[in-house]
């Protein structure tokens, strides 16, 4: 890639030399380190094997190296992307010495700012060999990401050697049952698979899965995937045709939005394996994944105090998903607000540099939950258990989700702000609403549904509540329709996906108790 003509950037020095001499010379030596090394992981893992050889020989001292990578994309960034240089330059021009002082970016200030060609590496979009993958739009509007050859194969790389070293397949036969289209994990898996497997890209249609399913018969194994609520409308569609479940071996790889272990459970009863996987539009559908190590470690953190108390703190009541990932294809950090920013260090044809996608999460070394483990005898042997197969040493990410006040649900993001449109568009009850807040609910049937619970104004009689929630639910549930082309998609492919619940609460009570702050608290954890 050729650089465009440039001004070369003002680096300044901090007021005292000695420090930035040194950041500078340390980041000298680092750098082309770094850069050997993540070339030389890119060329090892090529093949499934020696994807395998890499993710089980990270060591904490690479950490550094990969730092400094991510940093000398940055600075390499500066000078040959016109819009990260344009980012930079409209920005305090303090001493960047550190990958942290480089500024965060992310969809409002420099992907909205920005055009297409101008994120482009030399200000270019090339004309071939250009896939582009389109998001939600569940804020209003879709964003769409252009990515190269390249960077589809390095996808596709990590895809497989994940597959290879996670699900023991024999005669593997892929079932993908992700939504088609400009979505990016459908296509993206369905043509990764392909170099390893028979692959039947479905969509999530259960007659065709079943028919499937049949006709070729038990002597496949077989890895359906999908989004998590869809598996258990697989299985229970199983389930009720008695299906011979004990005659096939069918795995499971699911992401898009978290899963509960409670369902984990669920599925694990038909399915042979169930593991789920991180990722974003934005960034690379391939950012972290479940091993059985993770597993095991996220199970502990629901009844281990001491070990939560540790890795989450005293106070924290969620139960994070948790990932591994390798640092030298995303390199994550964390803000003082605990949001995860992304370098993406592979060769993508639109650089994410420092984007700060506003999940919530904390990033733990392998090794320190090495050192938890053997602080306590069941908990190693437990350890030892859980590692013994994969034998992954890639770093842990505890993921929350997201910190922008969306809930993600079947892969849509559904905001507070299109929920109010919902409510107050054309409802003659409106006026009976004084602020409502939204959250995901998983009942008994371990069905995860957005429940609206709404505070009323004034008590109302029976009729005029039933009239009240068959309002809301039904403007909600169009305007959705409307902005989110996730969410109609999924009414399309399953009609049960349009089950917004809504529950109506006396004022001050339910989820409204207490004193009211200055702001309303539109997402309940």
């Amino acid at each position: 890639m050729a650089d465009l003509p440039h001004r070369p950037l003002a680096l300044r020095t901090a007021d005292s030399p000695l420090p930035g001499l040194a950041a500078r010379g340390r980041q000298a030596v680092l750098a082309p380190l770094g850069r050997t090394v993540a070339a030389l992981s890119r060329l090892v893992s090529r093949h499934p094997a020696g994807w395998r050889w890499v993710a089980r020989r990270h060591h904490p001292v690479l950490d550094g190296l990969a730092a400094a990578n991510a940093q000398s994309v940055c600075v390499r960034a500066a000078r040959q992307v016109p819009a990260y240089r344009a980012f930079l330059r409209a920005r305090p021009a303090g001493a960047r010495h550190r990958l942290a002082d480089f500024p965060e970016t992310d969809k409002l200030g420099y992907v909205v700012a920005h055009d297409a060609a101008d994120r482009c590496w030399g200000g270019r979009l090339p004309t071939r060999g250009v896939v582009v993958d389109e998001s939600a739009g569940s804020s209003g509007r879709p964003f769409n990401w252009p990515r190269g050859d390249r960077e589809l194969r390095a996808v596709h790389r990590d895809i497989v050697g994940y597959t290879k070293l996670v699900f023991p397949m024999r005669r593997p036969f892929v079932i993908n049952a992700y939504s088609m289209g400009a979505w990016a994990t459908g296509t993206t898996t369905g043509a990764a698979m392909a170099r390893i497997s028979v692959v039947k890209n479905t969509g999530p249609d259960l007659g065709k899965i079943i028919d499937t399913l049949r006709e070729f018969g038990p002597d496949f194994d077989y890895l359906v995937t999908a989004y998590p609520p869809f598996l258990k409308h697989l299985r229970d569609r199983l389930d009720a045709e008695e299906f011979p479940w004990s005659r096939y071996r069918i795995f499971a790889s699911c992401g898009g939005e978290g899963m509960t272990e409670a369902l984990r459970d669920y599925l694990e009863q038909r399915f042979a394996l169930v593991r789920s996987a991180y990722g974003a539009s934005d960034l690379t559908i391939g950012i972290g994944a479940e091993t059985r190590f993770t597993v095991w470690l996220r199970r502990r953190l629901q009844n281990d105090r001491a070990l939560r108390a540790e890795l989450l703190g005293a106070d924290e009541q969620r139960l994070p998903m948790v990932f591994q990932y390798n640092p030298f294809a995303t390199y994550l950090e964390t803000n003082e607000h605990r949001e995860l920013v992304c370098t993406v260090t592979t060769e993508v044809l639109q650089p994410r540099l420092r984007y700060n996608i506003g999940d919530e999460a904390l990033l733990v070394p392998y090794q320190r939950i090495v050192e938890l483990a053997h602080l306590d005898p069941v908990r190693r042997a437990e350890f030892r258990t859980a590692v013994s197969a994969e034998r992954m040493t890639l770093p842990v990410l505890l993921l929350f989700g997201r910190r922008d006040s969306t809930v993600s649900y079947l892969g849509a993001n559904l905001y507070p702000q299109d929920v109010e449109y919902g409510l107050y568009t054309g409802n003659p009850y409106a006026a009976e609403i004084n602020r409502f807040c939204l959250t995901l609910v998983e009942d008994a049937a371990l069905e995860t549904r957005p429940v609206i619970h709404i505070e009323l104004r004034r008590a109302l009689t029976a009729a005029q509540r039933e009239a009240l929630a068959i309002a809301c639910r039904t403007g909600v549930r169009r305007h959705l329709t409307s902005v989110s082309r996730d969410f109609a998609q999924s009414l399309v492919e399953d009609p049960t996906a349009g089950d917004l619940r809504v529950e109506l609460h006396e004022p001050g009570s339910g989820p409204f108790a207490g004193e009211q702050k200055i702001k309303n608290v539109y997402l309940v954890r």
